[in-house]
């Protein structure tokens, strides 16, 4: 393991003192970027890059200026890199996260800034290339959203549906968890969301909703259960989804105010999915590492590309 994996911070004041100044940030990343030596972008030469003023990196053999920032979501911009060090400090220590008004109030920024930088870091915390959920997998739905007088209950209602999937482990607890907002418990739907989660071959827990009728033709081994032939109440039958959907909706509630709107849903679902998978952690400091690590390998995103609700297909399409 290398020496900059084994030299992250572990208490705030820690973290104040390892990057004092945007120069020392611009070094932690450019370890993170080149661990083994700046790789010109241009020429694909590994070697030792001059550094200039801003943050600038001059390859010694064909001359291209570049920076540590470039193609990634820190790209162009504005704000320092140690507000951008200290957003993920705070996102990634505190055991609930923070809402992007709390940000503010912490960096002591505009709320617009504090919630793009938010934005951007909830799509790096997705890895295309992540393992796929493996073993026994329940699945089911849950609704997200506000209370509503008189309409429709359960899958036919109009609050957000979110797909969700987690490995049951043995004798118990849970696993890995991975969620989707979906338009509709659609087989389409469903399968599209098992198929791009979890491991062929693996077996698939339900309940008795039709959507779930085709996963045997999948790839996977379907084990259903029809909750009212059981007796037991849902939570007894399915008790994984269901308290990860518990968690979940406790935290939008907690956390953000219950205000999420559709478009950004699935945001908040990678951010709690990053947050729930790296519980266990007993270390704070390897999570922030983690997130900054990942964002030097996503690409770009835009202000634009998070106003009205990011793409996350793009991801899905890559992995």
């Amino acid at each position: 393991m290398s020496t900059i994996e084994n030299d992250f911070p572990s208490t705030y004041r820690e973290f104040v003192l390892k990057f004092p100044d945007n120069q020392a940030c611009a070094a932690y990343l450019e370890h993170l970027r080149w661990p083994d030596g700046f790789c010109c972008p241009s020429c694909n030469k590994i070697g030792v890059a001059w550094h200039q003023t801003r943050c600038r990196l001059v390859c010694a053999g064909c001359r291209h200026q570049t920076s540590v920032t470039t193609d990634t979501i820190l790209e162009k911009t504005r704000t320092p890199l140690t507000t951008w060090f200290e957003a993920a400090w705070h996102l990634t220590t505190a055991k609930n996260g923070l809402s992007a008004k709390t940000l503010e109030r912490t960096l002591g920024t505009g709320y617009r800034t504090a919630w793009a930088i938010l934005q951007r870091f909830r799509v790096a915390m997705v890895r295309s290339e992540r393992d796929k959920l493996s073993g026994n997998v329940e699945i089911d739905e849950t609704l997200i959203g506000g209370v509503e007088k008189g309409g429709k209950r359960g899958r036919g209602a109009t609050k957000s549906i979110v797909a969700i999937a987690v490995e049951l482990k043995e004798p118990k607890g849970f696993g890995r968890i991975r969620m989707r907002h979906i338009l509709n418990a659609s087989s389409d739907n469903l399968e599209l969301f098992a198929r791009d989660v979890i491991t062929k071959g693996s077996t698939i827990c339900t309940d008795g909703w039709t959507g779930y009728s085709g996963l045997s033709g999948q790839g996977f081994k379907h084990n259903k259960t029809i909750l009212s032939d059981t007796g037991d109440p849902a939570h007894v039958s399915m008790p994984g989804v269901h308290r990860i959907a518990s968690l979940l909706k406790r935290w939008i509630l907690g956390t953000h105010q219950g205000s999420i709107v559709p478009e950004h849903l699935q945001s908040y679902l990678e951010e709690f999915t990053f947050r729930f998978n790296r519980r266990s952690s007993k270390s704070r400091g390897l999570i922030f590492h983690r997130l900054m690590s990942q964002s030097m390998k996503t690409k770009p995103v835009t202000e634009s590309d998070v106003t009205y609700g990011f793409d996350w297909g793009q991801i899905r399409r890559r992995s």
